[in-house]
């Protein structure tokens, strides 16, 4: 009958009952240890605590750096990507046509590679390496 019904024999067992003195199985430290922060009640320690240590986050700037609000960024072109082009003249319209350029960024033209070709090019900045490598060949760069 469901009355009758009890759990079967060392199925269930009591709970270790500690801190309950001496005589009783963990009385003294009732299983802590001795002394010591983690001894005690309410031991738990707040987030991001480094046993007194000055924390992480206390230790980091108070403030961030500084960004310009004037910087202008430019995508990069090579002298070595142009000379892929025909020789001719050519702004950033027609250098986002051709795949040259990729962003809507203004574009500055950097020195690395080799020209053999003519070329007049329209550009908001260039180094002086591509402007002399451009004139060496027998084109001009116009920046504006």
């Amino acid at each position: 009958m469901l009355h009758n019904i009890r759990p079967t024999q060392g199925s269930r067992k009591n709970r270790k009952r500690i801190a309950r003195g001496n005589s009783g199985k963990g009385g003294t430290t009732a299983g802590r240890g001795t002394k010591g922060q983690l001894s005690r009640s309410g031991n738990r320690k707040r987030l991001g605590f480094e046993g007194g240590q000055t924390p992480l986050l206390i230790r980091q700037p108070k403030l961030g750096g500084f960004n310009n609000p004037n910087r202008v960024e430019h995508e990069a072109i090579n002298l070595s990507d142009i000379e892929r082009l025909e020789s001719g003249s050519y702004d950033t319209a027609s250098l986002r046509e051709n795949k040259i350029a990729r962003t809507k960024k203004p574009i500055k033209i950097l020195g690395k590679g080799k020209v053999t070709k003519k070329y007049e090019l329209k550009v908001e900045a260039a180094s002086k390496v591509a402007v002399e490598a451009i004139e060496k060949a027998g084109g001009k760069i116009v920046i504006g």
